[in-house]
Formats: C-alpha cells, sequence, structure tokens
C-alpha cells in the first residue's frame, strides 16, 4: 500500500511535515508487517523439515533410524552454509542475467530495497526441502559421505539455478519478467510456490539416486516378486504427515511473501491477504481429495485401508496443488488432488513392474504429482487470479480451461522437460560418477546389519537398560520378539515359538 503526502496534507490543515511523517510511519509499518508475515511463513516452512523427519523416520525399518535422521539434520545444516555462500545468490542475485543471479553471495549488499533477512531464511527453508524428498529416495543404501557431497551440490547449484529461471525478475521463463521480455510464449511460467521448482528437482534427483543404486537388498525375490519391506512406525508417518501439512500452510500462501496490499480501493476487503486465505483453502482442499481418492482406490486394489498410503496420497495432492494454489477456485483444486492420487497410484504400479525402490515414494510422489500440478495450473488458472498474484501485465494467457488459450499450456510442458533435463544432466552423472568410485551404496554385510550399528555407533531405540541386572530379562526380551509372527505372514510360514 502507498502512502501519498500531497493527499494527506490538505485533511491535517494543510500540515505538510505532520503528513511526511504520518507517511513514513505508515510505509514502515507495511515493511514491518510484510517482513513479520514473511518470517513467520519461513518458520513454518522450516518445521516442514521436522515432518520430514519424522515421515522418513517411519518409513525405513528401525534399524536405519538413526541414519535418516542424521540426513534430515545435516539437509538443514549443510543446506543452510552452501546456500548462504552460493544458493542464495545463484537464484535470486539481481541484476543479472536469464540463466543465473551474480550478486549476494554470503549475503554481501543486503538488506536493500525488496531484499531483506526474512528473504534469505524463506527461500533457504525451499532449498532444504528439496533436499529431504532426495534423502527418502535413496533411504537405507546409501553412503552417509556421499549424501553430504550430492545435498550440498542440490542445494548450492542445482536448486538455486532452476529457481532463478522462474522466481527470479531476472530469469527467461519467470512469470514476473518485466512485460514483453519473457521468452516462453510471452506467459512465462506460473510455478507459484514450486511444484517443479522444488518438488519435482527433489523427485528427480532421488530417481536418478535410487536408479544408479539399484533396490534395496530383499525387495525383489528371486521370481522378480515385489517384496514388502515395510516401515517401522506407522505412526511417525502420520505424525510427520501432520506436520508436513501444518508446514505446508506456510509454504504455499507464504509464497505471496507480502500481505499488506490492496486490490481494490480504500476500505474494500479485496487485498492479498484474501488472496493468502483462499491459497490457504486450495491447498487443504487438494490434499484432502487426494487423501479420500488414495484411501478407496487403494482399498479397491489392495482389499485394506492403509493409513500409510493415504498419507503420501495427501502429500502428493499438496505437491501437485503447489505449482496453482493461487490463481485457481477452490472447485478446481479437488479436480487437481483427485487426479494427483491417481497419478501416484498408477505410478507405484508402474515403478514395482520396473523394481524399481524408493522407500518413501519420493520421486513418484513429487515429481510425478509435481508434473501434474504444472498441467493443471495450465488448465485451470483463473484470468482474476493470476493478474492479481502477477500484476502488470495485461492481457497475459491463463488457463485452457478457463479460456485464456494455449500459451500457457505450451509454456509450462517446455518448463516440464527442462525441469528433468537440469536435473538429469546435473544429478544423474554425480550419481554415476559417486557410483563408480565405489562411494554411493553401502556394503551389502552393512545393508543387512542396518546403517545405524555398523555406520552411527548404535540403534535409535533402546531396548533394555544397561544395568547388568537386567541382562537376563533383556535376553528373555529379545527372544520373544523374535518369535512374533508378523501379521501378514500366512500360519503355515510361520516358525514354531521355541521360547
Amino acid at each position: 500500500m502507498a502512502c501519498d503526502a500531497s493527499q494527506l496534507a490538505p485533511l491535517l490543515g494543510n500540515a505538510t511535515d505532520a503528513a511526511d511523517y504520518i507517511c513514513n510511519q505508515f510505509v514502515d509499518a507495511g515493511y514491518a508487517i510484510d517482513n513479520t508475515y514473511l518470517l513467520f511463513s519461513a518458520y513454518l516452512v522450516f518445521a516442514m523439515q521436522l515432518g520430514f523427519a519424522m515421515l522418513c523416520a517411519g518409513s525405513v525399518r528401525a534399524k536405519n533410524t538413526m541414519n535418516i535422521m542424521l540426513t534430515n539434520v545435516l539437509d538443514a545444516a549443510a543446506g543452510g552454509i552452501f546456500y548462504y555462500l552460493f544458493g542464495f545468490a545463484f537464484a535470486f542475485g539481481t541484476p543479472s542475467n536469464g540463466f543465473i543471479g551474480k550478486q549476494f553471495f554470503g549475503l554481501e549488499e543486503v538488506p536493500q530495497a525488496g531484499f531483506d533477512y526474512s528473504n534469505f531464511l524463506f527461500q533457504w527453508a525451499f532449498a532444504i526441502a528439496a533436499a529431504g524428498i532426495t534423502s527418502g529416495s535413496i533411504a537405507e543404501r546409501t553412503q552417509f559421505s556421499s549424501y553430504l557431497m550430492f545435498s550440498s551440490f542440490l542445494t548450492g547449484f542445482v536448486y538455486p539455478v532452476l529457481s532463478h529461471w522462474y522466481w527470479s525478475g531476472d530469469g527467461w521463463a519467470s512469470a514476473g519478467r518485466n512485460l514483453g521480455e519473457s521468452l516462453l510464449f510471452k506467459s512465462g511460467v506460473i510455478d507459484f510456490a514450486g511444484s517443479g521448482v522444488v518438488h519435482m528437482v527433489g523427485g528427480i534427483a532421488g530417481f536418478w539416486g535410487a536408479f544408479t543404486e539399484g533396490p534395496r537388498i530383499g525387495r525383489f525375490d528371486h521370481e522378480s516378486r515385489t517384496v514388502a519391506l515395510r516401515g517401522h512406525s506407522a505412526s511417525l508417518v502420520v505424525l510427520g504427515s501432520f506436520l508436513l501439512w501444518f508446514g505446508w500452510f506456510g509454504f504455499n500462501p507464504g509464497s505471496f511473501v507480502t500481505i499488506f496490499k490492496s486490490y481494490g480501493p480504500i476500505g474494500s476487503i479485496n487485498g492479498q491477504w484474501s488472496a493468502v486465505g483462499r491459497t490457504a483453502v486450495t491447498t487443504t482442499l487438494a490434499g484432502c481429495a487426494a487423501a479420500l481418492t488414495t484411501l478407496f482406490g487403494k482399498r479397491l486394489h489392495t482389499g485394506h485401508w492403509n493409513v500409510v498410503d493415504v498419507c503420501n496420497g495427501l502429500l502428493g495432492g499438496f505437491a501437485a496443488i503447489t505449482s496453482g494454489c493461487a490463481v485457481v477456485d477452490p472447485w478446481a483444486a479437488i479436480v487437481c488432488g483427485f487426479v494427483s492420487a491417481w497419478v501416484l497410484i498408477g505410478l507405484n504400479t508402474l515403478a514395482a513392474k520396473l523394481k524399481y525402490d524408493d522407500p518413501l515414494e519420493a520421486a513418484q510422489l513429487h515429481a510425478g504429482c509435481g508434473a501434474w500440478g504444472i498441467l493443471f495450473t495450465a488448465l485451470f488458472a483463473k484470468e482474476k487470479y493470476v493478474n492479481e498474484a502477477y500484476p502488470g501485465r495485461p492481457g497475459r494467457p491463463y488457463g485452457l480451461f478457463m479460456g485464456g488459450g494455449g500459451r500457457l499450456l505450451g509454456a509450462h510442458i517446455i518448463a516440464i522437460l527442462i525441469n528433468i533435463g537440469w536435473v538429469s544432466c546435473t544429478m544423474g552423472p554425480l550419481f554415476f560418477i559417486l557410483h563408480k568410485l565405489g562411494l554411493l551404496r553401502i556394503s551389502r554385510e552393512d545393508e543387512l546389519k542396518g546403517m545405524d550399528l555398523t555406520r552411527h555407533g548404535g540403534f535409535a531405540y533402546v531396548y533394555h537398560d544397561e544395568d547388568p541386572g537386567h541382562h537376563q530379562l533383556a535376553s528373555f526380551q529379545l527372544k520373544s520378539a523374535a518369535a512374533r509372527v508378523d501379521p501378514s505372514t500366512p500360519p503355515q510360514a510361520a516358525e514354531p515359538n521355541d521360547a
């Protein structure tokens, strides 16, 4: 919002100094409100790291819990340093060229107009989210040292360059680029909060990691049949999913960056605050629709009501709506979530046929549903909302099904291909080199014993006291636990209890 002292002065009896003072205070208050909103959104997005950690921990076997938790901690820590040194500059350093940013290395010359410290914190939280997606695809079989290398490379270079293309005002495919300068059908790509920039990047990188390493030992039997290697805690999966849901309210609505902005005359309820609320609603509805569709879809396919599948479907809906959350109506978000559930189910079926092993379905969920989200936005983006989110571009294209023509769809199809090509050409060779050097996958012995024991000094869970007086009780507990039968095991296949 703007304040004009020349209009305010007559109301104060031509007190020009007083009008200037009030306007300056008004402008300062506006900056404070917007920065507080952005910081709060950054905190919500960062809370998603806890959600990723819980989701990953529950989705792997207990013997690898310590390992997967440590990778999530290092995503944030190492990602913070590399994004500070290089990533933020590559992504948002302006003025620059259309390919890569050239300013703000080590946050030099920050803060300045349009770039405060809150912008860095918010974008860093997005960058480490992309790295967290990749960690799920390669869980339970990746050397920790190699994980540090490709996680830092992804956060410090691969992700920032792609985000520069779509989100920086200088980016060659940015929807916010100056009028007439967009290189994609005079449109640019509407990827509002990152279905492509975040989710496709993390999912495609995870795909190449999992593809290069191959499936976990025991994932497919000698007759190529699928063997379920279930995670050890559905409770942690549900907890992680709800934490991610909570964080998504910063991820999507927070991508407006500011909230103190009116779309209509003074006193109108039509402002960015309303668009923020609508974005939270579309995010919620897409996730809900995807969760319910997955619930009944998997029930028809497997005969079970599976909470883990429902949680993955929920997250798939969120990943899909992230692109168009600010520019579609709530009813369209339900369509987005419904289709994303079937995209995830179909890709999981294809992955099993191709013997592709992703413990968290991260590549299918984030890359697959993220790509659908990009297409969905090109089909359902509403003209009014597009002009509010990306002002100053009269006559710009919007959703094909909403009467906006096919230019936006063409731009988004190119964006999907560009995303796949960029991440594949950068992360694919890195994984291949690490694999050839013997630095990527752990040994067969370590994988069978579990990385917590062989690589991290002990298990994540303590099953008995260290007091020597309890050794007999511990022995009995472990023996009893070993004799328990998995509920999914047919009775005739169970071994007799020799306790």
